[in-house]
């Protein structure tokens, strides 16, 4: 709610470090940021992955836009956003791509945001929305 009184927010929901679809998303985000930011916007990337992690998104987007711990799925199941991949893309996650999710996240559920952005208005109404 402090964003939204600077101007419209854009928030984003990511996977976590480990995602390289994620981190090539966020990267390019990085680089049209300027223009965002010209529309008076404030964009926020929210991950249920804990504040370590979250320095490894940064260094590896190079993102100085904001990076939200998701600490307990509040954020991602308030948007509805929030499901539990089937048990083989879980391992797949974790062993080729190195998640480590039950480490890496809030809990031991291991549950994940669905990729998506919303663009949020002044008086806090959703106005745009994108679900990958």
């Amino acid at each position: 709610s402090e964003a939204l009184k600077k101007g419209p927010v854009v928030v984003i929901f990511y996977r976590g470090q480990w995602c390289p679809v994620c981190n090539k998303h966020l990267s390019h985000l990085q680089d049209s940021l300027q223009l965002i930011y010209e529309k008076g916007a404030t964009v926020i990337a929210v991950s249920p992955e804990q504040s370590e992690f979250l320095k490894r998104t940064a260094e590896k987007t190079h993102a100085s836009f904001s990076l939200l711990y998701d600490e307990g799925y509040k954020i991602s199941d308030l948007f509805d956003v929030t499901f539990k991949p089937d048990t083989m893309t879980t391992i797949m996650y974790n062993t080729l791509l190195s998640a480590n999710l039950k480490k890496a996240n809030t809990d031991d559920s291991q549950r994940l945001p669905i990729p998506a952005t919303f663009i949020i208005g002044t008086d806090g109404k959703i106005v745009w929305r994108h679900f990958d």
